[in-house]
């Protein structure tokens, strides 16, 4: 099996080395095609007049100056047509219920299974203090490839996975099944001498009682299939 990693945190993440250690539990060859900076929030933007810099960081390492979706685009144009599995992340913070429309995490993934290739988004919520224990994540993430990989592939569409923010001491979390939460965000905004900044609170944020927002916060690993379109 060939599989494609990349994410939106940029290719120097800890959250990519994370997702390249859980990916390694799969076998196969695993290729890395990420952008050179941050794009988080980026949706699913692709550069279409600019040219895109690919620079060769190594065997099947490869830098890219655009977006995620762009990674994943001349992956199977140029770099790796023959891509069985596109794994996205791990994102720092969460891209739960309605953060899938402005996700680069995600957006990466959606673009491989536009293209018919079997794809995972995944994500890691993070606690207040933004502490993130990355051996840890990657465990639980291959906990969950046992499980999705092992199930027929469905209809098109990609598998968007979140990892809850729990304490160092806490035993791995159940995996569940459910719903992205199409909650909005409450939309508070603070006026600052720059202009008007968005200020809202990850945790606090809406939910429905079954949807991934509340499986996740709650403390456990959600996993929501994604439409296409």
């Amino acid at each position: 099996m060939t599989i494609l990693l990349t994410n939106d945190d940029g290719i120097d993440a800890p959250g990519l080395a994370a997702l390249a250690r859980a990916a390694a539990a799969l076998g196969g060859r695993l290729v890395t095609v990420a952008p050179a900076e941050c794009h988080s929030g980026c949706g699913h933007r692709v550069t279409t007049k600019d040219a895109l810099e690919v620079t060769t960081l190594g065997p099947d390492r490869y830098r890219v100056g655009g977006t995620p979706a762009d990674c994943v685009r001349v992956a199977l144009a140029r770099l790796l047509p023959d891509v069985d599995l596109v794994l996205s992340g791990i994102n720092r913070g969460g891209n739960l219920g309605v953060d899938v429309h402005h996700s680069g995490t995600v957006a990466a993934a959606r673009e491989a299974a536009l293209h018919g290739r079997r794809a995972v988004a995944a994500s890691q919520v993070l606690l207040p203090d933004g502490w993130v224990d990355w051996e840890r994540s990657a465990e639980w993430l291959v906990g969950v490839f046992d499980r999705l990989l092992g199930e027929p592939p469905g209809p098109g569409g990609v598998w968007n996975v979140n990892l809850p923010a729990l304490p160092a001491d806490s035993p791995p979390p159940a995996i569940v099944a459910c719903p992205v939460d199409p909650s909005p965000f409450t939309l508070g905004y603070r006026e600052t001498a720059d202009g008007w900044r968005w200020e809202s609170s990850y945790h606090a944020r809406p939910r429905q009682p079954a949807g991934d927002v509340a499986v996740c916060l709650g403390g456990a690993i959600s996993v929501s299939r994604l439409g296409l379109v």
